[in-house]
C-alpha cells in the first residue's frame, strides 16, 4: 500500500517547484545568507559526518554541509528539486525518495550521524505519515544519532502535536529554540528547531 501524497504536491499547484527552485537560485546570486540551517547542524556534528539531509529541496542545506567537509546525502520526494540539486551542487547524492518509504541502508552501508529536515519539510509531509517519517529518518541513523528539525508553527502542524509524533516515533527531545540561530523558544514563537536523539 502506497503512502498518502505528500502535501508538497497537493497544496501547491503546477509550476511550484520551479519558482521554488529559481526562488532560491535568485537569492543565493544576490548573497542572501541561506547557511543558517546548515551552521546550526554543523556545531552539533562531528567533523566529517555523514548526513541526511532529508526533505533536502535543491539542495542549499546540504551542499553547505559538504562545503564544510561532510558526507551528505540528499533526499527529496520531488524530481524537479533533486534535478535541481544534481545540477547546482554536483558533489553529493541527491536521491528521489518518499520520506514515508525511506529506506536507503543496504549492504555494507554505514548509518547516518545526523538527519536534518530544514523548509518545513514535516508540514509537507503526506497526511497521517509524520510519525513514520520520523521512524525512518531514525532508522537510517547510528544510535544516539541527531535529528534537527525545523518548521514554521503557522502552517497548522502544532508543536503538541509534533511532540506527540517524536514520543510515539521513540526519540528523546534534546533542544528546543525559536530560530537557527539559538533563540531561546518561548510561547510567542512561530517558529521551533528541535534538536531529536535516537535511541542509544
Amino acid at each position: 500500500m502506497s503512502s498518502p501524497t505528500p502535501r508538497w504536491f497537493t497544496d501547491h499547484g503546477p509550476g511550484h517547484a520551479d519558482w521554488y527552485v529559481n526562488r532560491f537560485r535568485n537569492l543565493a546570486a544576490q548573497g542572501a545568507d541561506l547557511a543558517g540551517e546548515a551552521r546550526l547542524v554543523d556545531a552539533l556534528v562531528p567533523p566529517a559526518s555523514r548526513i541526511l539531509d532529508a526533505g533536502c529541496g535543491p539542495g542549499r542545506v546540504g551542499a553547505v554541509l559538504a562545503e564544510r567537509g561532510h558526507q551528505v546525502t540528499g533526499v527529496d520526494v520531488d524530481p524537479i528539486l533533486i534535478e535541481a540539486a544534481r545540477q547546482d551542487h554536483p558533489g553529493s547524492t541527491w536521491l528521489v525518495a518518499n520520506l514515508a518509504e525511506l529506506d536507503l541502508l543496504g549492504p555494507g552501508q554505514e548509518p547516518f550521524d545526523a538527519a536534518v529536515l530544514a523548509g518545513n519539510v514535516m508540514v509537507f509531509l503526506g497526511p497521517g505519515t509524520e510519525t513514520t517519517v520520523l521512524g525512518r529518518v531514525a532508522a537510517q541513523l547510528r544510535p544516539n544519532g541527531r535529528i534537527i528539525v525545523g518548521f514554521g508553527l503557522d502552517r497548522g502542524y502544532p508543536l503538541a502535536e509534533f511532540d506527540h509524533h517524536i514520543a510515539t516515533a521513540g526519540l528523546r527531545l534534546e533542544h528546543r529554540f525559536a530560530a537557527w540561530d539559538l533563540v531561546a523558544f518561548h510561547d510567542q514563537a512561530d517558529f521551533a528547531v528541535t534538536v531529536l536523539r535516537t535511541p542509544a
